[in-house]
């Protein structure tokens, strides 16, 4: 994850930790998005001055309600959901082989300019020659811009306004309504049947993982991500989706967590450090899959390992009600059919 302007956490850290540097307050501007541009009608009925309140406590101000929108991966997918199109993107876009990251969703990413697919890597005058009026991010630290390099980011700044919208610091329900504000704030109909019968889902996953959490209070699960030389286990408040879940009752296990305060790096030959009922490992292209530790015979002796209790966790998730519902549904399948093995 981010290059967040600490020195207490490592890049690779970061990333392992699934981003979340800090859970303190409750989402800042979490019920109040845009002051002119929301609704429920399409762009094309808006007229006028269009402004919108991001995280940072920043309002992102133009003449009309930009169609030129640049986004990070995961936030262009969630827009999509919403029916807001974007010109260019930047972060986990493309797979080593071509296909669409898992960040990507549904969007077509053949239809978009990709600016850049790795960390450090935005291609400055690309973005210039879309004449963005827009640029959109995700925010794991106040006031750090996730995969807006700090080198450029004075020029990137200066072409567009933009907007950060919390990915830690919240929690899953208030992140998608904060993606909803601003879809809404770009013309969305979040009144739309599609957008009210995905909340709908949504809601009735989140009754579903409740219910099988009280139904199995004894299934413990860990939080992972794994890399060549280390495995790091993760606080679960620390992240906007493992925190919604110890909301709603499930267990997890807590790690004896680093002076930072978000995961445990352990080394292999001490992987088995914790006892897990079930594991959910994460998912993007910058973590070992499961698949991959099959030859570390340390990974392989684990009781949830060896029970078929690994699961995906989706470490960012894409902010709209369709994208989190079977995040949900997962989960409560898991704990629904799992063994105590721990």
């Amino acid at each position: 994850m981010p290059n967040l302007r600490t020195s207490s956490l490592s890049r690779r850290g970061l990333l392992a930790a699934g981003g979340a540097v800090g859970l303190g307050a409750a989402l800042a501007a979490c019920g109040d998005g845009d002051s002119k541009g929301s609704g429920s009608g399409s762009a094309a009925e808006k007229s006028g001055p269009w402004t919108f309140k991001d995280d940072r406590g920043q309002s992102a101000e133009a003449k009309s309600t930009p169609k030129n929108i640049v986004a990070f991966i995961g936030v262009a997918a969630a827009l999509h959901d919403y029916g807001i199109e974007v010109k260019g993107v930047f972060g986990p876009t493309k797979t080593a082989d071509g296909k669409p990251d898992v960040q990507a969703g549904d969007l077509d990413i053949t239809k978009v300019e990709v600016l850049g697919n790795v960390w450090g890597e935005f291609n400055v005058e690309k973005y210039a020659g879309l004449a963005p009026e827009l640029l959109v991010t995700a925010m794991w630290e106040k006031d750090a811009l996730w995969y807006v390099p700090d080198e450029s980011k004075d020029k990137i700044l200066k072409l567009a306004p933009s907007v950060a919208l919390w990915a830690a610091q919240t929690t899953v329900p208030k992140a998608i309504q904060r993606h909803e504000d601003l879809a809404a704030s770009l013309g969305a109909d979040v009144k739309a049947k599609k957008v009210t019968d995905a909340k709908a889902a949504f809601e009735k996953a989140a009754a579903r993982l409740r219910a099988a959490a009280k139904s199995q209070p004894n299934i413990k699960v860990l939080v992972g991500s794994a890399s060549q030389d280390l495995f790091y286990v993760s606080l679960a408040k620390m992240s906007a989706d493992t925190l919604y879940f110890q909301e709603l009752g499930v267990k997890f296990v807590e790690p004896k967590v680093n002076k930072a305060g978000f995961f445990e790096e352990l080394s292999w030959e001490n992987v088995d450090k914790y006892d897990a009922d079930i594991i959910m490992m994460d998912n993007r292209s910058s973590a070992l899959q499961p698949d991959a530790l099959t030859a570390r015979p340390t990974w392989a002796q684990l009781p949830a390992v060896k029970a078929g209790q690994v699961i995906p966790r989706t470490t960012e998730p894409i902010y709209s009600y369709a994208k989190c519902t079977p995040i949900l549904d997962a989960l409560a399948e898991a704990i629904e059919k799992a063994e105590k093995v721990g």
